[in-house]
């Protein structure tokens, strides 16, 4: 149970460092504590996207991983944001992501900002 708590907790900080740096990724709400929720919801997503989908695309992009010396690692993870941003929009959540090369960028600042995260958060179960 700790280690799904410091997971969302990174990837809800990961997604915030995206919001913070990237113009077209928008994280809207009236009020500081709407916005932590909805950011807090929009982690939980993404763990949960990143759970189910991403190991069968994983496994149906085998080959292009292989050409690819894992590069399409990125491309994949960009989905993920996108599909991410369309179910919270399905949801009513005020998350968006604006293209393509935008969730290709804001995949990579995840990843970098959820990996220091979870190197500095304790994991115990």
């Amino acid at each position: 149970m700790m280690n799904f708590l410091v997971k969302t907790i990174a990837n809800a900080g990961a997604l915030w460092v995206a919001v913070w740096l990237l113009q077209d990724i928008t994280l809207t709400g009236d009020s500081t504590g709407k916005k932590a929720w909805t950011l807090v919801l929009v982690a939980l997503l993404f763990g949960l996207v990143n759970f189910v989908v991403k190991p069968v695309v994983k496994l149906l992009t085998l080959p292009l991983f292989i050409l690819t010396l894992g590069l399409i690692t990125l491309v994949i993870n960009a989905l993920m944001l996108l599909l991410t941003s369309w179910l919270a929009d399905t949801l009513d959540l005020s998350f968006h992501v604006e293209g393509f090369w935008t969730a290709v960028l804001g995949a990579l600042i995840i990843s970098i900002v959820s990996w220091a995260l979870n190197l500095v958060l304790p994991d115990k179960d």
